[in-house]
């Protein structure tokens, strides 16, 4: 949401550190080869097209959301510097190279256009307000968003036999896997000085989980569809026929081994106590992502 290993470290790295605009080595759009995309695997898929033109738009418009969340942490300024310097750089980023893709493979829809009514709407969603005024509990539910974006890329990824977009894919999985582990350490570091009750953060888990499949993508959904124009127009299927199929694929898709770990972190809890939870909670994620 990757060929993943089933189990990833998540240790903390140390101090509330910021860092540069890029991480040393991180992957840049040239990287990309958008002139060796194979049109045939992907231009006729439906379900991708919504998907990735949903992501584009979503991820291009992750400054207004980064500037808002690094102005709720501006009370510790090194996550605040790194929300500016690293998360915001390379959320943009994905937006930039999703849009590239989708283009490419699909370029008589217009895009600028749809992200724009996207953007009317999306960015009244974007407040401070809308933010967790406990800054514990709001990276609690930054891990549940990160957990979310990890199995949606993933899972995009095992839907697509396209070699260029399934390696760009892989390169964005793995960046939200490391927001993931930084967004954790730093919801460590402020239980060490001033700890919330694991009820609270099961609380905030739980809340952040039930909204995942309301916000971001499905205002951005509703805009592809409107502005399609001549692409898949023939195919008779209705805005509410084409959400509910492409959810269903993807919550049957996720992976529930990764996601269901991950979500699990923030908990702080003892191993075996954490083993025990994991089939329950697998079992209803998969149910909620379903619905």
């Amino acid at each position: 949401m990757q060929h993943f290993q089933n189990h990833i470290s998540f240790a903390s790295t140390g101090g509330l550190s910021g860092g540069s605009a890029r991480a040393a080595g991180h992957w840049q759009l040239d990287d990309i080869a958008f002139d060796q995309i194979q049109h045939e695997a992907i231009a006729d898929n439906e379900d991708l097209f919504y998907l990735l033109m949903s992501a584009s738009f979503v991820e291009t418009g992750s400054d207004t959301y980064a500037a808002n969340l690094a102005e709720h942490y501006s009370d510790y300024p090194e996550i605040a510097g790194w929300l500016r310097e690293r998360w915001e750089a390379e959320e943009l980023q994905h937006g930039a190279a999703l849009r590239r893709y989708v283009e490419a493979v699909w370029p008589q829809f217009s895009w600028q256009q749809a992200y724009d009514s996207f953007f009317g709407e999306y960015s009244k969603l974007c407040t401070v307000e809308e933010l967790n005024a406990d800054r514990h509990l709001e990276m609690v539910a930054r891990c549940v968003v990160e957990t979310g974006t990890t199995a949606y890329y993933h899972t995009l990824r095992e839907m697509s036999d396209e070699p260029v977009l399934r390696q760009l894919l892989g390169h964005i999985r793995n960046d939200e896997v490391n927001h993931f582990k930084h967004f954790l350490k730093y919801f460590k570091q402020l239980q060490e000085q001033s700890p919330v009750s694991r009820t609270r953060i099961a609380g905030a888990l739980y809340a952040r989980l039930k909204e995942l499949r309301e916000s971001d993508s499905d205002v951005a959904l509703r805009h592809v569809f409107a502005h399609r124009g001549r692409y898949f127009a023939d195919s008779g299927r209705q805005f509410a026929d084409i959400a509910q199929r492409v959810y269903q694929l993807v919550s049957t898709q996720l992976p529930a081994d990764l996601a269901v770990r991950m979500l699990l972190k923030p908990l702080l809890l003892p191993q075996r106590l954490e083993s025990c939870l994991y089939s329950p909670i697998s079992k209803f994620a998969t149910r909620l992502m379903a619905a």
